[in-house]
């Protein structure tokens, strides 16, 4: 039988470890490639940015543009943009949009390589605002008070909304609630004001003014539905038009028609006490 022998390898021998010297010069080593190739990168990009390829030479606007067009965006907003497309601080744009009358709100993004895109929300006026300040101010959708020209305004059947400051949201919630309650008596609230001391007060576009008080919202709705649903007793009795109504009593309302003045109670019939005013 030939019997073939295998060769034989001898063991590997383990590479002797390199002196602590050697080694700590080759990491210092690596380091030292890793940081001069970030150093390099970093000034081709900065160079890079520097370029006049890059300056923003367009801007795309989107959105609501029916009172500012795109031309007069670019006039106001253009100077206060400042840097390129890399350098370009989208938060400052975005504060300069909306510095722009009748801008609520702009969404700013860049658009590779050189180019703007800007989304616009337009103010969308609901109420005229009788503030503090004496300016053109108005309440939008969302019960914010903001600032613009008033002869920019078409529709001319905007309430009036007054308060402290703060309130436009909750007055202008509060109105919205009134309507409907007015619009069974074939009225509508024009001006509707909270005091600093928290006492309601509506005039309505049939002339007459009501005092409607104080209290939680719910307590107010609920004396003006009370005063709606029963005035229709006295004006029919006498036959005049409301002048002015005080809704601030505990169990009924003052009402002073033209050239007569009653005091109804909650409960009582049509048949009020009526004076005769001077």
């Amino acid at each position: 039988m030939d019997i073939r022998r295998r060769p034989t390898t001898a063991p590997s021998q383990a590479e002797p470890s390199l002196p602590m010297d050697v080694r700590l010069m080759r990491s210092i080593a690596s380091a030292i490639f890793v940081l001069a190739a970030l150093l390099i990168a970093a000034a081709a990009l900065a160079w890079l940015a520097r370029q006049p390829y890059f300056v923003i030479r367009s801007i795309r606007v989107e959105g609501d543009v029916q009172r500012n067009n795109v031309a007069t965006l670019r006039a106001n907003v253009a100077p206060r943009l400042a840097g390129n497309f890399f350098s370009l601080d989208l938060r400052g744009a975005r504060t300069a949009f909306e510095a722009v009358p009748w801008v609520r709100r702009a969404v700013v993004r860049r658009l590779w390589p050189n180019r703007l895109v800007v989304h616009l929300e337009e103010q969308r006026p609901v109420a005229l605002w009788d503030g503090d300040e004496p300016t053109d101010r108005m309440v939008n959708q969302q019960g914010e008070v903001f600032e613009a020209n008033l002869g920019d305004v078409e529709d001319e059947s905007l309430p009036t909304l007054g308060g402290p400051t703060g309130s436009s949201a909750h007055v202008l919630a509060m109105h919205r609630r009134l309507l409907p309650l007015f619009e069974r008596m074939q009225a509508v609230p024009e001006v509707l004001k909270l005091s600093t001391r928290g006492s309601w007060r509506a005039e309505l576009d049939t002339g007459a003014v009501l005092e409607l008080g104080r209290g939680s919202d719910d307590e107010v709705l609920a004396r003006t539905e009370r005063f709606v649903r029963t005035v229709a007793q006295v004006t029919g009795k006498y036959e005049r038009p409301i002048q002015y109504a005080d809704l601030r009593h505990a169990d009924g309302y003052a009402v002073r028609l033209k050239g007569v003045t009653t005091l109804l109670a909650a409960s009582a019939p049509a048949a009020a006490v009526a004076h005769a005013a001077h």
